[in-house]
């Protein structure tokens, strides 16, 4: 695939899709990565994906934690999880701050349109609540909820029905190559 060439990505939601849900997750140690994380972005990327975590991390704007603690954070799932991820996007602004980045809104999806040659006609968001299915719709992407983390609950209340709804990160994978696939 040349340079100039668009790739399709997959934008993730970190906490309750990549990695389980812990309250504003802040240490290193209080990490945990689905066990079938990897091989569900190995999948992904076999298929010819970009993987691009979005994330809010409204703990920062609180004082929770600082940024270099959701860097750390984000680095050891790097770690983990080597050569699977491109590109991680975080919003540290509260939920009634009004910016572009949070979502459901798309700034983090828009930055990374303009860091990386990324196919939006192919595109997929993933993630574990309501908030993640309103910013791929809002970005014109096709959408998978997945039941882990908050799935369950926010699935049952979906204003925007997803394109999936999918056990786990490992079941979307596998429903978005079949789909990709059959292209």
């Amino acid at each position: 695939m040349g340079s100039d060439q668009k790739r399709p990505a997959i934008f993730v939601d970190r906490d309750g899709t990549l990695v389980e849900e812990v309250n504003f997750l802040a240490r290193v140690e209080d990490l945990k990565v689905f066990p079938f994380a990897k091989a569900a972005l190995r999948s992904l990327r076999a298929a010819g994906f970009s993987i691009v975590v979005v994330t809010n991390q409204s703990g920062i704007g609180r004082g929770i934690f600082s940024e270099a603690d959701m860097h750390a954070v984000n680095r050891e799932i790097g770690n983990r999880l080597p050569g699977l991820l491109d590109a991680f996007y975080f919003c540290p602004h509260l939920p009634d701050d009004g910016c572009r980045c949070r979502k459901p809104n798309i700034g983090m999806i828009e930055d990374a349109i303009k860091d990386m040659n990324i196919d939006m006609n192919n595109s997929w968001m993933i993630g574990d609540k309501e908030i993640d299915i309103l910013a791929g719709v809002n970005a014109g992407i096709k959408t998978a909820m997945v039941r882990t983390g908050y799935g369950d609950v926010h699935a049952q209340r979906l204003a925007h029905q997803p394109d999936i709804v999918a056990d786990d990160l490992c079941d979307a994978s596998r429903w978005i190559c079949a789909i990709w696939k059959g292209k």
